[in-house]
């Protein structure tokens, strides 16, 4: 592709360990997007490193949005922008004021202040009541937990405007208040029926209805960049922000490289998205007790999922292992890791006891000594019983979703970061007993920039066409099963008494 031929579109994602400033070339030299090609190119990354003050875990919301101007500066050499998306995770939130100030810097879902808020929110409203309100899976770390435990702060009290992630970086860049749907179905406060917000939720937990801003759909415009913001990162002209998909899984299942509408998903990172995407909400009393969210996504569908605890344990074991001074490298261990005895013992990675920070490998050993299990001996062992079990997690719920929709995938695909661990590909394969497709593992930038050429007029409308654009500008890996589905049967029932 010539530089002449190409739209450069501006995806930024902030992840939950790290973000990144992605710039994409999109292509379509053919009318109505035929034949289009995107072309990415990573221009800044950053670490997201929370902050714990005062006894409460925050976000460095400052830090983070210093370095989207960053990268918008990074992006703007060379290139003229045509447009600007941002996704984020989900749950989390910041506070404005009447004067558009921001009320403290926001706090993480994996903070301490939600613990047993969950039994508050039963009693306040049956759960599920609420499920077929919101269809959103029950959690300590959802947003209308968080906001429970926060009903008697200042802040709460204080505040005019709630602003997920994402839309609290788009207002300083634009001045524009609002809340993207598919980031606004993680709060459990929107109405998986009607895509609005549910007031009556909010009156039932006691959070004030008047802070949920304005809803926007993927696609639409917010407004331009602000000229004293356009200035800071060095763009000589003010390009639109766009409303992507700003739920990040929203935004990777976008770009899902998928032939037909059987496959189930698996978007892995820190957490790994397990899932289908459907047409209509499954709310049933076995989906709202199999722990499985109706999230919104692109086009009207939803995003039936369920959140596993994904390479969380394995980032965080790193961490520690490498504050102990062991340095380890993870290509290594992953070679070690396959060579080891598979199965020897699995976890549940789910598990409240993994969820905070801290020293993962004992605690994985811990459990191990629990439930009657070997106890890893090295590192690569450790990793090992981290990929089997999430491996075990995957099968979980592939099975689960299946049954629970009605509906049959003959294909896994991964996407995000996970797809480049080939050990944990090929165990998802193997445990499924499912072909797993793996790439993009940019997918949830490719996802956002996709919203934003179709929003440009350069795309086709259907989700079908956005994805055959991925498929034919972006290497993907297939794995397939070794039939041998016994012994993940035979770790499962290990696992199921514990």
């Amino acid at each position: 592709m010539n530089a002449a031929e190409l739209t450069t579109v501006v995806a930024v994602d902030l992840g939950a360990s790290s973000g990144r400033v992605v710039v994409v070339g999109i292509s379509a030299r053919s009318g109505g997007g035929k034949g289009a090609r995107t072309r990415l190119r990573e221009v800044h990354r950053f670490a997201n490193v929370p902050v714990l003050a005062g006894g409460t875990l925050h976000w460095d919301i400052l830090r983070l949005y210093r370095d989207v101007l960053a990268g918008l500066l990074a992006a703007s050499r060379g290139a003229e922008l045509a447009a600007i998306g941002i996704d984020s995770w989900g749950v989390d939130y910041g506070l404005i004021d009447e004067a558009g100030m921001l009320l403290g810097n926001p706090v993480h879902y994996r903070d301490a202040r939600t613990r047993g808020v969950t039994d508050i929110v039963r009693e306040k409203v049956p759960e599920a009541e609420l499920y077929q309100v919101t269809g959103i899976q029950q959690l300590p770390i959802n947003t209308t937990c968080q906001l429970v435990a926060a009903a008697a702060s200042p802040q709460l009290a204080a505040a005019s405007t709630l602003l997920m992630i994402p839309d609290l970086v788009g207002y300083w860049l634009t001045g524009e208040a609002g809340a993207e749907i598919t980031n606004a179905s993680t709060t459990q406060l929107l109405d998986v029926h009607t895509r609005t917000w549910a007031r009556s939720v909010a009156r039932w937990l006691g959070i004030p209805r008047h802070i949920l801003p304005p809803l926007r759909a993927p696609g639409e415009a917010i407004g331009m960049l602000l000229p004293s913001v356009a200035g800071q990162a060095g763009l000589a002209s003010c390009p639109p922000l766009i409303a992507v998909a700003s739920h990040d899984t929203a935004s990777a299942v976008v770009s899902v490289p998928a032939a037909n509408p059987h496959f189930a998903f698996i978007s892995c990172g820190t957490w790994s998205l397990v899932g289908m995407e459907l047409s209509e909400p499954v709310l049933s009393e076995d989906s709202r007790l199999a722990n499985f969210s109706n999230e919104a996504g692109v086009d009207g569908t939803i995003r039936y999922l369920r959140n596993v605890a994904g390479l969380w344990l394995l980032q965080e074991s790193m961490r520690s292992w490498s504050d102990a001074g062991l340095r380890p490298d993870l290509g290594t261990l992953l070679d070690e890791a396959a060579a080891a005895q598979p199965l020897a013992a699995v976890v549940d990675p789910a598990s409240d006891r993994f969820l905070a920070a801290g020293d993962m490998p004992g605690r994985i050993a811990a459990e191990c000594k629990r439930t009657g299990q070997p106890v890893p001996g090295s590192p690569a062992e450790t990793v090992r019983c981290i990929l089997d079990s999430l491996a075990l997690a995957h099968r979980r719920a592939i099975a689960q979703v299946q049954q629970l929709s009605g509906r049959h995938a003959d294909t896994v695909h991964i996407v995000g970061g996970g797809s480049r661990n080939k050990l944990l590909c090929q165990l998802t394969a193997d445990a499924c007993n499912l072909p797993v497709v793996a790439g993009p593992a940019e997918a949830t930038a490719l996802g956002n920039a996709l919203i934003q050429a179709r929003a440009l007029g350069l795309l086709p409308p259907g989700l079908a066409e956005l994805r055959a654009v991925v498929s034919s500008s972006h290497a993907i890996a297939r794995f397939h099963p070794d039939g041998n589905s016994r012994r993940w049967q035979a770790a499962q029932d290990r696992l199921d008494p514990v």
